[in-house]
């Protein structure tokens, strides 16, 4: 039986701008992704997601609507990923997980090499704000 992994994403808006996280060493290593985590049992996504995002950036987001929910296997299980339009409460987000980060307009996004599982939130947001 294939292993699913329930995740959430943010998608972190600031100015116009979103922030797109660089994954470090490990499954996906170098592709990019909005930062998020698992969600844990007896947790709401909403809930993860905050949770993921203070553990990760060090900072407290504001979880709005939902963007897209999409699934993708890959070799380790499917990943079902649930992103989240968010804004930052406070602190600024320093990423400690991540390789690096940037700031893109919505316009821009499709100019990384984003993780397979992200792709589709990546045309939404596009759609969203286009």
């Amino acid at each position: 039986m294939t292993r699913r992994i329930e995740v959430v994403g943010a998608v972190i808006m600031q100015a116009d701008r979103v922030l797109c996280t660089q994954r470090g060493a490990g499954s996906l290593a170098g592709r990019w992704e909005f930062p998020g985590g698992k969600v844990e049992p007896g947790e709401s996504p909403e809930d993860a997601l905050a949770r993921e995002i203070r553990e990760e950036l060090g900072c407290t987001v504001k979880v709005g609507a939902k963007v897209v929910t999409t699934e993708h296997e890959y070799d380790f299980g499917v990943v079902s990923l649930t992103t989240f339009y968010c804004a930052v409460v406070n602190e600024e987000p320093t990423i400690s997980e991540h390789t690096a980060c940037v700031w893109l307009p919505p316009s821009e996004l499709q100019t990384l090499n984003w993780a397979p599982a992200d792709v589709p939130a990546v045309h939404q947001i596009q759609a969203d704000f286009a």
